[in-house]
């Protein structure tokens, strides 16, 4: 179980790629990148989890706490999903409500 985080800015906007699995044990990997990209004043994030193999609920809870912060400071963040087995779980949570997601990246970065 491992995840990757990696980003890269976009004009104003910062693209956030996420691979692997985001569980109990890797779920502080990213809370720590996100929050820390937004404390650099990067607030407005595209958060890529198209190659996000599987999500369990702290990864849901990582994902709606930087939404929190985010907006606290006047930002957006929007996600990227592109597998339906990782889009039913945003349904089935109603996140899908909550959250702005797009297809893909460039969808992201042109919304």
């Amino acid at each position: 179980m491992d995840v990757g985080v990696t980003s890269r800015d976009v004009d104003d906007q910062t693209v956030v790629e996420v691979t692997g699995e985001i569980d109990v044990y890797t779920a502080s990997v990213l809370r720590e990148r996100l929050a820390a990209l937004v404390d650099a004043g990067r607030a407005d994030l595209v958060v890529d989890l198209t190659a996000v193999r599987f999500m369990d609920s702290t990864g849901l809870g990582v994902l709606l706490g930087v939404l929190k912060k985010v907006r606290g400071v006047g930002g957006r963040l929007q996600l990227v999903i592109d597998s339906e087995r990782l889009l039913k779980v945003f349904h089935i949570t109603a996140l899908t409500q909550v959250f702005t997601i797009h297809e893909t990246v460039e969808a992201a970065l042109d919304a």
